[in-house]
């Protein structure tokens, strides 16, 4: 073959794999405002800045080959906001993105250069699931086991969007990421209905199945929703520009916007001193933190907790709040293990934590034993110990039982108090209750007397006077407050890295 014959063979094949699959989906997601594997990937990176791997690749079955332009994936590496980042894009529009050898492959590929090399991985999901008939019998099935470690130590940050039905390995590699955003419509499930209801004879809807609904309010399992695709990378974008490219430099720092210091001074009117009245924590965090910074994750989640990113004087740092509109700011379950799953993800990018309780303790009864309570408080508080990164314990307003442990107070490297606030093994009225339980008085002492000695012993002096709180502050010092702290405990000796000790914890900490 001459030159020009050889040119026109590349450009034919180039042409037909950048084409992708079915050009009537890919007309159907156009008319729905859906973007195509590429578009994604071309909204989410730099304009030219994309370098695809694996252009050229086939489906491994001869007889598909025809039918699978590049493995129905498109995989390469990016700039995002000038940082160099590794893409796998599913296109569904090719074999409906199920899990092929080559496309896994690929996705292998990309995933270990992230690792070798420290670049953020991004996931952009939909699959139909394992390939029919390339992952048939013993051989087909083998072959999923020598595809290389679902495990995934937690080396650099991975962000993942579920675009649309994500079955099967599409889904593994979604909940096997450090954040993952999914848009309304899409699904998540381990198999498609097709298979679940020829399986064990149960019909749901694909919504039903694993829709958002079920991952931002259920299972924890998606971090957020959004209504676009457009949505979803500019979230993708926003999450990793909290995140080091890799677990061996601190977290990027940004300008403070102007004005930032202003907002703390009304948190006396936010937060009302009663301590049974309710309010939105979140009002509080964005008093404190940089105008506009705090990105919530899960917060559809176990609602009584609150865990998000955000920065501090242009620092990123990791907010674990109790939130007293919901459930009273008593801590469930699910927001032990909410909470757990933030602190490993700080802990194993180097993003300081700022704890803020205002709690009356854990969620008790038998629903909460049922669901292993007792074990859940435990690995929660397990990874508040295992965590080096710097850990600042603030009470705002009260704090009460083993949740004031849990929620960083002398477990820490700083515990300070509002002069406002209470701490105490149980709330008061609760503790009287105990001792009054069947009695007249208790100790020569009436019900209102030992009410007035119970609130006194709550005094955040009380813990200040044997250095069990470091300090009491005045509520409209916290933001100043933090930030002096965050510069004291800087860990300059290592350059803001910690030891990770979290990073090997199990991938999805529930």
């Amino acid at each position: 073959m001459s030159f020009d014959e050889k040119l026109a063979e590349f450009t034919k094949r180039r042409d037909k794999a950048l084409a992708m699959g079915s050009a009537r989906h890919l007309a159907e997601r156009k008319a729905q405002g859906i973007l195509n594997a590429r578009e994604r990937v071309a909204e989410l990176v730099e304009p030219g800045s994309f370098e695809e791997f694996g252009l050229f690749a086939l489906g491994i079955n001869p007889l598909a080959r025809d039918r699978t332009p590049a493995d129905a994936a498109v995989c390469g590496f990016g700039r995002i906001d000038g940082r160099l980042m590794g893409i796998n894009a599913a296109d569904f529009s090719t074999m409906a993105a199920s899990s092929g050898r080559i496309q896994i492959k690929k996705y292998n590929h990309i995933r270990d250069l992230c690792v070798a090399n420290g670049h953020p991985l991004v996931n952009l999901m939909e699959c139909g699931g394992g390939r029919i008939p390339d992952v048939m019998g013993a051989a087909g099935i083998g072959a999923g086991g020598e595809s290389g470690p679902y495990f995934r130590p937690r080396t650099v940050p991975t962000a993942a969007a579920v675009l649309g039905a994500t079955y099967g390995r599409g889904a593994f590699a979604c909940v096997l990421s450090d954040f993952t955003v999914m848009r309304r419509g899409a699904v998540l499930a381990v198999s498609s209905p097709n298979v679940t209801s020829g399986s064990i004879a149960e019909a749901e809807s694909p919504e039903d199945l694993g829709g958002a609904p079920i991952h931002s309010e259920t299972t924890g399992l998606v971090d957020l929703v959004v209504d676009t695709d457009q949505e979803a990378l500019a979230a993708i974008r926003r999450f990793l520009s909290y995140l080091p490219d890799h677990n061996r430099l601190a977290a990027p720092r940004v300008p403070v916007p102007p004005g930032a210091d202003a907002a703390a001074a009304r948190l006396p009117e936010l937060v009302p001193q009663e301590r049974r009245k309710t309010y939105d924590v979140h009002r509080a965090i964005e008093a404190i933190v940089d105008p506009g910074s705090f990105f919530g994750l899960k917060e559809r989640f176990a609602r009584a907790a609150v865990t998000g990113l955000a920065r501090l004087d242009g620092r990123t740092v990791g907010i674990v709040a109790s939130n007293p509109r919901f459930k009273g700011g008593a801590l469930d379950a699910d927001a032990c293990s909410k909470i757990t799953n933030f602190i490993v993800l700080c802990d194993s990018f180097n993003v300081p934590l700022v704890f803020m309780a205002d709690t009356p303790g854990f969620l008790i009864g038998s629903d909460a034993e049922k669901r292993g309570m007792a074990g859940r408080i435990m690995n929660f508080l397990a990874a508040v110990e295992e965590a080096t990164v710097p850990k600042l314990a603030l009470v705002l307003r009260k704090s009460f039982g083993q949740a004031y442990i849990n929620m960083a107070g002398g477990k820490g490297d700083e515990t300070a108090a509002w002069f406002s606030s209470e701490i105490s093994f149980m709330d008061p009225h609760v503790a009287v209750s105990v001792i009054f339980a069947g009695k007249q008085e208790a100790n020569g002492k009436s019900r209102e007397e030992m009410m007035v000695e119970a609130a006194g012993d709550t005094s955040p002096y009380n813990l200040a006077a044997p250095y069990m709180a470091h300090a009491v502050i005045d509520p409209r010092d916290t933001r100043a407050y933090l930030i002096s702290r965050l510069a004291i405990h800087s860990r300059s000796l290592t350059g803001g890295v910690g030891e990770h000790r979290l990073a090997n914890w199990p991938p999805v900490p529930f």
